[in-house]
């Protein structure tokens, strides 16, 4: 009973995959008329192939029973030979065309996607994953469409012509070999849901392994730094001997298919030569009736024998398929909302928010900062500081509470309008390979005149070192920004801060990683940002905020108090101890 419903599931699993596998190939843009073409192409060389072997009945009756040699036949049979080699040949290119076309359609897709998902998705998913997606996936799909999508179609077509004109030329033959079509089906069915099923695992562990080398690649500084070489070879060697193990299970299952397929078709083709030769000599068939019947028989084999390779891509291809799938149906950010919405106090309204169901990180937040004020939040590590500047980038949503711009929710502004009014600075300040000329104007759609970026760069006091070296703007700055100093990168990310004008500023501990003197030309550029914005900062180091506007300060999410710092200096003990320990008490 077991075993019956687990059969059960298997088969309603399969048909949702092939349903799956279909709706994917509607929504991929294909090239109608050059697809229409390959086929009708394909076609024609499926016929010329198939008039072959009557061609050659002729020649070979002609010769046998002692007539002239033909010559219009085999000139003919020559013509066609030419015809199906140059129709092969196009067919070809044009199914290359097909296959790069709706990869390239497919890939785009999912970059798309990708881009627009929500930060949550890459807090659960690590990168090499999504890599895998849009490389690998995508290229099983091509290796279905561009190799064997139309061999199937063209292979059933010849299939089917050639049984046809063998039922014409002796019937009895005809049924001997239809005994193989159930024997093999018998054999390819279950062997078929297996491999799907290790095509599923096999892209499963990939797109793991992808991930491991991501991970373990992004962070190869870490890596050397902790002596982690070893582990995390053998980490990597475990995911690639799990790999092996899947390979070899999926070479079992082809162990098995291509031989059994090949010893019925050999059982078969044995058979129509004994029998066929019986007839011949009996004179109840002619011999160039028999040639025509072998070579009929390989236009059957041929294709027939490749269905083995096919059905095995084929269950990759919609393993993959379920993967690109699961990952076009997520949901992206929401983009749509009000634009130019006028700036207005920003207020936080009992906000909440947990990474996870009953574990909040922050717990009714509220406070407002008015336009062109200073906010500095302080207070011990994991308050939920940088939390709250997710929330405010859009990075996540509240789960309670509303977060506004004067009286109109921040969510009902669209996203790219309120995006482009918040400029973030952070401790890191990580750069994307390329010229410091790149990372200064990225984001922006229309690159700005060279002495536009020269002023943001003289203003975040980058201009000096930046001219300093010998391909001044040009200079690459290599893997997220590690050619510069953390210096140089904080101030080539104000100047980029600079040169968007947003309304909005973030700072999260933008000078706590820096020697004295980069942290002096980094105040004096962040002082130059911060005029005339709303400016949120995050601070350990208070003296780097004693002047802002008020300062809130954060314990375990929740807001304990809020005011300057004077004010919290007499009203809150835990804030006076912090700016005692500081010697600014």
């Amino acid at each position: 009973m077991v075993n019956e419903l687990e059969a059960k599931k298997e088969r309603m699993n399969t048909k949702g995959t092939l349903t799956e596998f279909a709706d994917l190939l509607k929504q991929l843009n294909w090239p109608k008329g050059v697809t229409a073409a390959a086929l009708v192409l394909s076609l024609f060389s499926t016929i010329a192939s198939l008039a072959i072997p009557l061609v050659t009945k002729q020649l070979v009756d002609s010769l046998t029973g002692g007539d002239l040699f033909n010559w219009k036949s085999a000139v003919f049979l020559f013509v066609v030979f030419i015809v199906q080699a140059l129709l092969g040949g196009l067919s070809y290119y044009m199914l290359a065309y097909i296959g790069e076309t709706i990869v390239a359609d497919l890939r785009t897709k999912l970059w798309g996607k990708v881009l627009r998902l929500p930060v949550s998705y890459y807090d659960d998913t690590e990168t090499g994953e999504t890599m895998s997606r849009i490389t690998q996936d995508t290229t099983i799909l091509k290796q279905l469409v561009s190799d064997h999508l139309v061999s199937l179609i063209t292979g059933l077509i010849s299939i089917a012509g050639a049984v046809a004109i063998l039922l014409y030329l002796d019937w009895r033959m005809t049924l001997i070999m239809l005994i193989s079509i159930p024997v093999s089906m018998a054999i390819i069915l279950p062997l078929g849901r297996i491999m799907h099923k290790i095509a599923k695992a096999t892209q499963a562990e990939m797109a793991k392994f992808s991930g491991h080398l991501g991970r373990v690649l992004g962070d190869i500084r870490l890596v050397k730094a902790y002596r982690a070489e070893p582990d995390e070879q053998e980490k990597g060697s475990a995911a690639v001997r799990s790999l092996f193990g899947y390979g070899l299970r999926e070479a079992k299952i082809q162990a098995v298919i291509s031989p059994v397929m090949t010893l019925i078709m050999m059982g078969i083709l044995v058979a129509i030569l004994g029998y066929g030769g019986a007839q011949v000599a009996s004179g109840a068939l002619s011999a160039g009736t028999l040639v025509a019947i072998i070579f009929l028989m390989f236009q059957i084999i041929v294709p027939f024998a490749q269905m083995a390779q096919i059905f095995t891509v084929f269950q990759k291809a919609v393993g993959a398929t379920e993967r690109i799938q699961q990952l076009l149906r997520m949901d992206s950010e929401r983009p749509e909302g009000v634009t130019g919405a006028p700036e207005a106090v920003l207020a936080f309204d009992s906000v909440s928010f947990g990474y996870e169901a009953g574990k909040p990180v922050l717990d009714a937040i509220t406070f407002q900062a008015a336009p062109g004020t200073v906010t500095a939040f302080v207070g011990p590590s994991g308050g939920g500081k940088t939390t709250l500047f997710s929330l405010i980038e859009r990075f996540y949503q509240p789960t309670g509470g509303e977060i506004r711009l004067g009286e109109r929710p921040i969510a009902d502004i669209s996203l790219a309008d309120w995006r482009s009014r918040i400029g973030y600075v952070s401790q890191e300040s990580p750069l994307l390979s390329g010229t410091i000329l790149d990372n200064i104007a990225y984001g922006l759609a229309e690159r700005p005149p060279l002495p536009e970026i020269r002023k943001a760069a003289a203003a975040a006091n980058a201009l000096g070192f930046i001219e300093e070296m010998e391909e001044g703007f040009e200079t690459l700055v290599g893997e997220r920004g590690m050619k510069l100093s953390g210096g140089q990168r904080q101030r080539i990310a104000i100047a980029r801060a600079l040169l968007h004008d947003p309304s909005i500023l973030l700072l999260d501990e933008a000078t706590s990683n820096l020697d004295s003197g980069s942290e002096t030309h980094v105040q004096e550029a962040l002082l130059r940002l911060m005029e005339g914005r709303t400016t949120l900062i995050i601070a350990h180091r208070l003296f780097t905020v004693i002047g802002a506007d008020q300062l809130i300060f954060l314990e375990k999410g929740k807001v304990t108090g809020i005011g300057t710092h004077a004010e919290l200096l007499k009203t809150h003990g835990l804030y006076e101890e912090f700016a005692a320990g500081q010697g600014l008490a």
